[in-house]
C-alpha cells in the first residue's frame, strides 16, 4: 500500500493528472470544510456543561455516537447529527423498494427511477433529522438542572425551535456534500465523512490511553495489547479485503481465413466481503437510534422511562444483547446489500450477449443460478468476517477498557475506505493512461497514412 501511495504521488505531482488532482483537492476541501463545521456550536447551549454530560456517557451507545460524528455531538455542534439520518433513511427506503411493487416498478425505469428513490431518502433524512434533533433538543433542557451546571442557557420553545433549525440544516449540508464528494471528487463521499470523523478522534484517543498509562490508571502491558490487537485487525481486514474467487469466462472468437474459433480465457472477479463497510455502518445505525432515545429520554422515574433505562443498559457496547443484535444485524445487511449492488441474472444476461460462458454451465439462467451460488457461498464467509473484525476486538475492547476508536467497527471502516480510495485513485490513473495510448496509436495511424 505504501509503494502504491509512493507512485500515485509520484504522478500526481508529474502534473500530467489534472482531473485527478482537482478531484483530490475537492475531496480535502471538502473534508476541511466537514471538520470546521463540527466546531459551530448550536445557540444556546453551555459547552463546558454539555462535555461534563457527555463524561458521564462515556463506554455508552451515546459515546459510540460521540465517535462516529466526528466528536461533533459532545460539542453540540451544527453537525452533531452527522450523516446517520441520511443512512437511516436509506436503510428503511431500500427495504421498502423490496417490498412495495411501485417503489421496485420506479427502480427499474433506470437512472431517472434511481434519482426518484434519492430523493425520497432526502426527504426521509430531513423528518428524521426533524425528529432526532427534537428529541434531544427537549431532552437537553432538562440536563444539569439541579446541578448548578445546566446544559442549555435559557429552556423553552425558542432554543427547540433553534437546535431543529440548526441540527436538521447540518443534516441536510453533509448529505449535500457527500453527494458532491462522490460526484466531484473520489469515493463515496458518505463513507469519507464517517471516516474523517473516526480519523479526527484517533489523536486523541492514542493521547488519553498513553496518559493514563503514565497515570497507572491503565498498565503499559495492556496498551501494548491493544496495539497488538490494532495492528492485526488491521492486517486482516487487508488480507480479507483483498480476497476474491474468479470465475473462469471464455470468450469464442473468430480466427482470420478459414472462420475457425478460437476460445480466449478470462475471469469474472467476486470480491469476498462485496457489501464493504455498509453492513457495520447501518448495522450500528440501528442499535444507535433507539438506545440513543432511551439514553436521553430515560430521566424520570416513571414505568416507561425505567423501561427505556433497562433498554439503554441492554444495548450498550459490551453486553451480550448489544453483541448478538450487532452480529445478526451485520450478516442480514452483508446479505441485502450484495443482492442490491449485484444481480446474478443481468451478469449472466451480459455474459450471454458477449458470446461468454463459463465452462461446464448452460448460458441464461443456468448461469444466474451458478453465480448466484457461488456469490451467496461467499457473501456467508465475507459476513462471518465482519462479525469477527466487529465483535471480537469488541470484547477486548470492553475488557481492557479501551477507546471506541480502536474497535473493530471503526478500524474495519478506517481500513476499507482507505483501500478503496487508493483503488478508485489507481483506477483513475489506469484509465489516463489508456487514453494516452489510444490517442499516441491514432497519431501513429494518422501518420503512416
Amino acid at each position: 500500500m505504501s509503494r502504491s501511495g509512493e507512485s500515485i504521488a509520484g504522478l500526481l505531482g508529474a502534473g500530467k493528472f489534472t482531473e485527478l488532482r482537482s478531484r483530490l483537492l475537492f475531496v480535502i476541501g471538502a473534508l476541511i470544510v466537514y471538520r470546521i463545521g463540527c466546531y459551530i456550536p448550536v445557540p444556546g447551549v453551555n459547552p463546558d456543561a454539555m462535555l461534563q454530560l457527555m463524561d458521564s456517557q462515556k463506554g455508552t451507545v451515546v459515546d459510540m455516537f460521540n465517535m462516529f460524528s466526528g466528536g461533533a455531538l459532545e460539542r453540540f455542534s451544527l453537525l452533531a447529527l452527522n450523516v446517520m439520518p441520511y443512512i437511516s433513511a436509506s436503510i428503511v427506503m431500500q427495504l421498502m423498494v423490496q417490498v412495495l411493487p411501485s417503489l421496485k416498478a420506479l427502480q427499474k425505469e433506470g437512472e431517472s427511477g434511481r434519482r426518484k428513490i434519492t430523493q425520497y431518502s432526502r426527504v426521509g433524512s430531513v423528518f428524521l433529522a426533524v425528529f432526532q434533533a427534537a428529541g434531544i433538543a427537549i431532552a437537553l433542557q432538562g440536563q444539569g438542572a439541579g446541578t448548578g451546571a445546566q446544559v442549555v442557557y435559557n429552556p423553552g420553545v425558542g432554543f427547540v425551535l433553534t437546535a431543529v433549525v440548526s441540527l436538521t440544516a447540518g443534516t441536510v449540508f453533509l448529505m449535500w456534500l457527500g453527494e458532491q464528494v462522490t460526484e466531484r471528487g473520489i469515493g463515496n463521499g458518505v463513507s469519507l465523512i464517517i471516516f474523517a470523523g473516526i480519523v479526527a478522534g484517533l489523536p486523541g484517543a492514542v493521547l488519553n490511553t498513553l496518559q493514563q498509562a503514565n497515570s497507572g490508571d491503565m498498565q503499559w502491558i495492556t496498551v501494548f495489547v491493544i496495539l497488538a490487537i490494532v495492528l492485526a485487525v488491521t492486517w486482516f481486514v487487508v488480507f480479507m479485503e483483498s480476497g476474491q474467487r474468479r470465475i473462469t469466462v471464455n470468450y469464442a472468437r473468430r480466427q482470420g481465413g478459414r472462420g475457425g474459433y478460437q476460445n480466449q480465457s478470462s475471469f469474472l472477479p467476486l470480491k469476498l466481503n462485496m457489501s464493504g463497510v455498509i453492513p457495520p455502518i447501518f448495522a450500528s445505525s440501528i442499535i444507535m437510534f433507539p438506545a440513543t432515545a432511551s439514553t436521553w429520554f430515560g430521566q424520570s422515574g416513571s414505568p416507561a422511562t425505567v423501561w427505556l433505562q433497562k433498554v439503554s443498559q441492554m444495548l450498550s457496547p459490551g453486553e451480550p444483547l448489544h453483541m448478538i443484535l450487532l452480529a445478526a444485524l451485520i450478516g442480514g445487511f452483508a446479505f441485502f446489500y450484495t443482492a442490491l449492488v449485484f444481480n446474478s441474472q443481468e451478469t449472466a444476461d451480459n455474459l450471454k450477449k458477449s458470446g461468454a460462458l463459463i465452462p461446464g454451465i448452460r448460458p441464461g439462467r443456468a448461469t444466474a443460478d451458478y453465480i448466484d451460488g457461488v456469490l451467496t457461498r461467499l457473501t456467508a464467509a465475507g459476513s462471518v468476517y465482519l462479525i469477527l473484525v466487529c465483535l471480537l476486538p469488541e470484547l477486548m475492547r470492553t475488557e481492557l477498557g479501551a477507546s471506541f476508536y480502536f474497535g473493530g467497527t471503526s478500524l474495519l471502516i478506517v481500513v476499507v475506505v482507505v483501500m478503496d480510495f487508493i483503488a478508485q485513485i489507481q483506477a483513475h490513473l489506469m484509465s489516463h493512461q489508456y487514453e494516452s495510448l489510444l490517442k499516441k496509436a491514432n497519431l501513429k495511424g494518422g501518420r503512416a497514412r
